[in-house]
């Protein structure tokens, strides 16, 4: 039901993830993640900070999709940072979803100075002893990005970050595609704030809501998503965007939307390091 991206070292992931940030209750939690399965999601993207790492390993072994069906990620939070620090918060985070092994592994943020870099040595080891499917980061600019490409063995093969319509980091996007760096786009229909022109006339065309074309714009840049919903009939919603492509016209006019403006935390401004 939903087409899959291959990652450079052949893993294969849902081009639509559901998204769990903020949804912290735990009955709401197991709700929202058995909604999701029934309906045809199997990727779950969740954060140590998040603090919902607990009940959503519960509910995935609750819903009954097999282990090896599903893609789990989550990601180290900033109090982490470090060789040692780590890899004891990967374990905690593998004990707290009570799974064998993480699908995908993120440094949630690139931190203070060069915090990333010792962090990413820890990350390698946890991936090459098969702890982890797919190593890679989340909200790395370029410069900081780069920087890592000069510091690792093994590339980053996701970078999470914030893009949507109103927010299109092109050169950014641009970079990770050149290194194979698959892009994972978080809050893709930007809060419900697009519901305007020329989105709502592209929406009518193809007889669609405007989250719906975002995420299908998001899917024919080759960018992954990751939308978030408690509601289950938006959760069907957000995984119906297969059955239809864009036009070249609609692509530029929607690529034509682009405001450089955030809706989330600036990686350059969350932390005050200065990348030389």
């Amino acid at each position: 039901m939903i087409p899959s991206f291959i990652l450079k070292n052949g893993v294969e992931v849902p081009a639509v993830g559901f998204g769990t940030y903020l949804i912290k209750d735990i009955e709401e939690i197991d709700r929202c993640i058995c909604q999701a399965a029934d309906v045809g999601y199997r990727s779950f993207d969740t954060a140590m900070i998040y603090l919902n790492e607990e009940g959503l390993g519960k509910a995935i072994k609750k819903c009954g999709i097999p282990r090896d069906e599903l893609y789990i990620t989550t990601k180290l939070w900033n109090d982490s940072h470090g060789y040692d620090k780590t890899l004891k918060s990967f374990y905690a985070s593998l004990k707290r979803l009570g799974l064998d092994y993480i699908d995908e592994y993120l440094i949630h943020w690139p931190g203070l100075n060069d915090s990333f870099i010792p962090t990413w040595k820890a990350m390698e080891k946890l991936y090459m002893e098969g702890l982890i499917k797919v190593i890679g980061v989340s909200n790395f600019i370029k410069p900081v990005l780069i920087k890592l490409l000069d510091n690792c063995e093994i590339k980053p093969l996701v970078n999470q970050v914030e893009m949507h319509p109103i927010f299109q980091p092109d050169d950014l996007v641009a970079y990770c595609q050149k290194n194979n760096i698959l892009v994972e786009a978080w809050r893709p229909i930007a809060r419900g704030k697009l519901r305007k022109e020329p989105l709502l006339t592209i929406a009518r065309k193809y007889n669609k809501t405007p989250a719906q074309i975002s995420l299908r714009w998001l899917y024919e840049k080759k960018a992954r998503s990751l939308p978030k919903t408690i509601h289950r009939e938006r959760m069907i919603e957000n995984i119906n965007i297969f059955d239809f492509e864009l036009e070249k016209i609609d692509i530029e006019a929607i690529n034509g939307m682009n405001t450089f403006i955030r809706t989330g935390e600036s990686p350059d401004e969350f932390f005050s390091s200065e990348i030389v």
